[in-house]
């Protein structure tokens, strides 16, 4: 089942299926819910899975910003898929997310630890300690975290110049698992041409530039007003050490099938 449920604050394009307790993914970045294409059907069968494009992303709404960057800080992303799940009827359920959707997940647990029964976190480490703690090795490598947080108009023509080429440079990079030269040649096309449709419109690019700035001014500020230490406790579960054999990159969820969705076997 598709649909478009409206939030508090805009609407969420989600897709959800199977049977079973309910299971939330939220994709990364600059991915859509299609990402998970081959692992939410494997899930689908113990699980209802729910999978949304984050807001700014896909085809889900991209409200108007402000100056502190506070309609795509992590808390208002986070509202939004417990509102999404609330409509579905889910109060409580079981979540994974990957690179952006487990930045959005880490939040989620913390301002909503009630409604998360376990979570998984893909392939991140926290915000807070990756701004604090950056060096050339981490800048060369994730160069669009700077890249995407100038301000308004610089990275957005830049991107805007010639879209494709850009989320298929980043697709590769991420996807190749070091391979060189990078190659999408994992990637279903049609996955492929459905990501450079949603992320040519200047809207999302603009959304997803926002996403990373409020990570780098407003995020920050909530994730030093609380420990995220003593929220989440036994209920999260860290499966970098479960992917290290994937072979896929950090993209691995979107080119990976059954064998990865035992990963995530809550």
């Amino acid at each position: 089942k598709t649909q478009r449920i409206k939030t508090s604050s805009t609407e969420i394009h989600v897709t959800w299926g199977g049977s079973g307790p309910p299971l939330l993914l939220l994709h990364g970045y600059p991915q859509t819910h299609l990402m998970w294409h081959k692992v939410a059907p494997a899930l689908a069968k113990e699980f209802t899975v729910v999978v949304p494009d984050l807001r700014g992303y896909g085809e889900s709404g991209k409200p108007q910003t402000t100056e502190d960057h506070s309609p795509y800080s992590k808390r208002a992303m986070a509202l939004d898929q417990v509102e999404v799940m609330a409509a579905l009827g889910f109060k409580a359920f079981f979540l994974a997310g990957h690179d952006r959707g487990a930045r959005v997940s880490h939040r989620l647990a913390i301002d909503h630890s009630k409604a998360v029964r376990k979570i998984a976190v893909l392939d991140i480490v926290p915000t807070l300690k990756v701004f604090d703690e950056v060096d050339q090795r981490v800048a060369t490598s994730y160069f669009h975290w700077f890249f995407l947080i100038q301000p308004f108009g610089f990275p957005e023509k830049m991107i805007g110049h010639d879209p494709r080429e850009y989320l298929i440079s980043r697709l590769g990079r991420w996807g190749s698992n070091g391979l060189r030269p990078p190659s999408i040649d994992a990637f279903p096309q049609a996955v492929v041409d459905e990501y450079v449709r949603l992320f040519s419109d200047p809207a999302c690019i603009h959304a997803t530039c926002e996403d990373y700035r409020a990570a780098a001014t407003i995020d920050l500020d909530h994730d030093r007003a609380k420990s995220h230490q003593c929220v989440v406790d036994d209920r999260q579960r860290d499966l970098r050490a479960g992917c290290r054999d994937c072979g896929a990159g950090h993209l691995q969820r979107g080119r990976a099938g059954e064998d990865r969705a035992a990963i995530l076997d809550p």
